[in-house]
Order: C-alpha cells, then structure tokens, then sequence
C-alpha cells in the first residue's frame, strides 16, 4: 500500500511539471516574443520586465512575486496552501529560466510570421492545456488566485470575479509593453482561449454520465455492469402512463471512459432496450468526485 501512494505521488507531480512545462512553454515560446501579455502573476512579471525595464528573468520576478503573496496569504489566511502549490510557485519559475535563459525558445519560431492573432490562439491554447493538466492533479502556479482569497474573505465577491478583474487589468496595462493596442486585444483573446480549454480539459477529465434503461431485462444488464464495469446500479419502480403497467427502470452512473462498454453490454442483452443518455453536471461519492465544500 505505501509503495502504491508513493507511486501515486510521484505520478502527481510528475504530471503537475508537465503541466506547468506546458504553460511556461506558451509564455516563453509565442506570447512574450511577440510581446502579448496575459493575466496572472506571470503576466504582472512580464509588465514589470519589459515596460518597467526591471533587470531581472520573469522566472525570477514570477517567483518573488509568488512568494510574497505566498507570505501574505499565510498571513491573512492561515496555512491554508498546501505542498501542491509551493512546488507550482517554484517549479514555474524554474521553468521559465529553463525556456528563457537556458534553452531560449524565443528563437524556435518566428512570432513576426505566424503574427499576433495566432501566437495569441497557439499561446492560450497551450496554457489552457497546461494549467488544465496541473489542476486536475491538484497542483496550480500560485498567483492571483492568493489574491482573491483575500480579497473573497473580507468582501462578499467570489474568488473567479477578483480574478477576472485581476487579469483585465493586467492585460490591460500590457498596453505599456507594446503601445499597440491590438496586442492587448490579443491578450483578451489569450484569456478566452485559455478559459475554454481549461474548461474542456477540466470537465474532459471528470464528464459523467447518467444513462436510463428500460428494458424487461434490466435485472441481467444491471448485474452484467456491476460485473464488467464495476459501477453500480439502481433499480427504479416506474409505471407506464399509457398501458398503466409497473416496470423496473435501470439508472447507471459512469464515467465518459465506461461509457461505451455499459452500451456494448446493454445492447449485446437487449437489442431492443429503450436506453436515455444525458451527460451529468456533477457526480460525487463513491467511486465517483469528492463533495468539497
């Protein structure tokens, strides 16, 4: 049992660094050169760095930032961050003097070819990609998020609004980066891009599925499931409204990655069973997401 939680631990961060090689790439590699500046701490850095002039790395700044907010969140919030998100603070900004000062991907692609619009498309779908990834294994990079537990705790607004505002305003000040405005409308596209495929790779990872069956044979199909797929199910008492007669109506829980064989065992037991499929907001206990309030 210890050998496969050290296992599962290693795992863990072995994709939480993808994850973040994934994001700091995006930054390091097509936004930054072509000087679009997103929202979060790395975004404040790279503000700082070039229109400031501050001489030192945004892996550098991105970590001193990270760590005073750090500070401050223990401070005003209690040691309320856990392993997880220090190793995202440090590793993030390993990662970008790794991309920036060791490997210097800037000099991989030409950003004046590929041109704004789509270094800003490949730039927020790839940090959506990474970011998605470390969350889902329970790490982040630290940021703006410390910020707006904050700022949540002593006003009555949710943590995603204060970030929002946040990376609005921080975008909007990389206008003193480039003095182009079309840069900061590549920004906002960053933004949106990153948020739609943080969202596909989040709700990708954990899409459920409730699927109703109605067949006079729900008692073996439901066995047949518990058996092969190792999910539950339940067994519903129902009555027709038009023949008034009482049924059993099967209700089965299962993961987007079961769902195909649950199918598969339906049909091979009941060609003619009447089957309803809706994908689930949530889906938690057992075997299933954790409630976290």
């Amino acid at each position: 049992m210890k050998f496969k939680d050290l296992r599962n631990n290693i795992l863990t961060y072995v994709l939480i660094t993808i994850g973040i090689l994934i994001y700091t790439f995006a930054w390091s590699a097509f936004m930054l050169p072509a000087k679009i500046v997103g929202g979060g701490v790395s975004g404040i850095s790279s503000v700082l760095n070039i229109a400031a002039g501050v001489p030192l790395p945004i892996g550098v700044l991105n970590f001193i930032i990270n760590g005073i907010l750090l500070a401050i969140g223990f401070k005003v919030l209690g040691s309320k961050f856990g392993a997880n998100t220090i190793y995202g603070i440090v590793m993030s900004s390993v990662c970008f003097i790794l991309w920036q000062q060791i490997l210097h991907v800037e000099n991989l692609f030409d950003v004046e070819q590929f041109g704004g619009f789509m270094c800003a498309i490949i730039g927020g779908a790839l940090c959506g990609a990474g970011i998605g990834l470390t969350f889902t294994m329970g790490g982040n990079s630290g940021g703006t998020d410390i910020i707006a537990l904050i700022i949540s705790k002593f006003y009555n607004i949710s943590p995603g609004k204060v970030i929002m505002y946040l990376d609005i305003f921080i975008i909007g000040s990389s206008y003193f980066v480039s003095h182009r405005l079309e840069n900061v409308i590549f920004g906002y596209i960053v933004m949106m891009v990153m948020t739609y495929v943080l969202d596909m790779v989040l709700d990708g990872n954990k899409q459920s599925y409730q699927v109703m069956v109605f067949s006079l044979k729900n008692k073996e199909i439901a066995e047949a499931v518990t058996r092969e797929v190792g999910r539950g199910a339940t067994l519903l008492d129902a009555e027709g409204c038009y023949t008034k007669q009482q049924q059993k109506v099967l209700l089965i829980m299962v993961h987007r990655t079961d769902k195909t064989h649950v199918m598969q065992i339906i049909h091979r037991i009941d060609e003619n069973a009447f089957i309803s499929v809706n994908k689930a907001q949530g889906v938690y206990g057992k075997n299933f997401e954790k409630l976290k309030i």
